[in-house]
């Protein structure tokens, strides 16, 4: 059988205006019974560089349907049954074909959790009508892997509750902190190919761009691998694939999707270059580093050498100085004795005179 490849934006679109089909995909990614979906989704929409449209010359004359292909959500409000009662939910349904897409999903987070709108009546125990906060719920289908988990197609963040003091798991729910808090799926389309381990992923293979004919618009799938009850969404798959302008949007998605893929590459060349030129500089500044490191350690070396000097030079002048102290008191020693010696010469020059004096007598 021959199905639109729900990876582009205009036939996911298509598929989830079909309140059955939507009621059916949401319900089986979340696992939650939803007794009512408002399958009147509001679409959100950017408008893409200009040159981007631009470039693409075979369908100026449409830059209004260009601007409305790239960025791509859906809300919706749920009433889903769980073990605790019924409680209305906003849906948020993001799809993103390029791995920079994380800010926007952040963005339109941010916007859910600040709407006003996002919130339903109560009617307390005691009859008064109040308002609630509507939890959250994300769904993102990615056509680009992840850089740790591979091989899984869908993976599930849930809102856990732990005590931090046992580390054990609180097995019960709690407003406040469901309010402020989102359980999140996420569907790694390309590992659909590899995986076929439950009911969800049997549906989700779909998406599972390995089955792409020669048309990367039109999927060939077995209706017989489905259950009867998933029968509804590949059918409508099957008439999107039918549907003129469905396959004309296809083909401006692609005209941009490529300008934009163009784009990233030259972004991520230009990155590349930047990286090296930033790789080269610092190594050069390493170089220039150890250059200086190697002038200081010399010139340490040098001043050290220069200081071992000074300090022996210092060390010498002191033994000549000491020297020079000793011989200065030797000398001062030997001019005393010559004065005594002289001293003494003068004493028997005396004695002398005296005696002769006396002889004469």
């Amino acid at each position: 059988m021959y199905i639109a490849n729900p990876i582009y934006d205009v036939v996911f679109k298509y598929l989830m205006e079909d309140a059955k089909v939507a009621r059916l995909l949401i319900s089986s990614i979340i696992g939650q019974e939803i007794e009512l979906l408002d399958f009147s989704p509001k679409e959100f929409t950017v408008n893409i560089d200009e040159t981007a449209i631009k470039t693409v010359k075979k369908y100026r004359k449409k830059k209004k349907d260009l601007s409305t292909l790239t960025v791509y959500r859906l809300d919706f409000a749920a009433k889903i049954k769980t073990p605790e009662g019924e409680k209305i939910v906003t849906i948020e349904i993001q799809k993103a074909k390029f791995a920079g897409d994380i800010m926007r999903f952040r963005r339109y987070l941010g916007d859910q959790y600040s709407n006003k709108k996002n919130v339903y009546e109560v009617i307390d125990e005691d009859g008064i009508r109040h308002e609630k906060a509507c939890e959250i719920i994300s769904i993102y289908f990615l056509g680009h892997e992840l850089d740790n988990i591979r091989n899984i197609p869908v993976v599930k963040s849930p809102k856990t509750y732990i005590d931090v003091g046992t580390g054990k798991e609180i097995n019960v729910k709690e407003y406040f902190i469901d309010s402020l808090n989102h359980e999140s799926y996420t569907i790694l389309i390309p590992a659909l190919k590899a995986k076929r381990r439950n009911e969800l992923e049997i549906l989700l293979s779909v998406f599972d761009q390995s089955n792409c004919t020669d048309d990367d618009h039109i999927l060939n799938v077995q209706e017989e691998d489905f259950q009867q009850k998933y029968r509804p969404l590949i059918r409508r798959l099957q008439k999107a694939a039918s549907e003129p302008d469905v396959r004309k949007t296809m083909d401006l998605e692609d005209d941009i999707i490529g300008e934009l893929a163009a784009k990233e590459r030259n972004i991520l060349m230009q990155k590349d270059i930047i990286r090296k030129e930033r790789k080269l500089h610092r190594e050069e500044e390493k170089k220039a580093l150890k250059t200086i490191e190697e002038k200081e350690k010399t010139i340490e070396e040098k001043e050290k050498t220069i200081e071992e000097k000074e300090k022996t030079i210092e060390e010498k002048e002191k033994t000549i100085e000491e020297k020079e102290k000793t011989i200065e008191e030797k000398e001062k020693t030997i001019e005393e004795k010559e004065k005594t010696i002289e001293a003494l010469k003068d004493a028997l020059e005396n004695l002398r005179k005296l005696t002769d004096s006396g002889t004469s007598k």
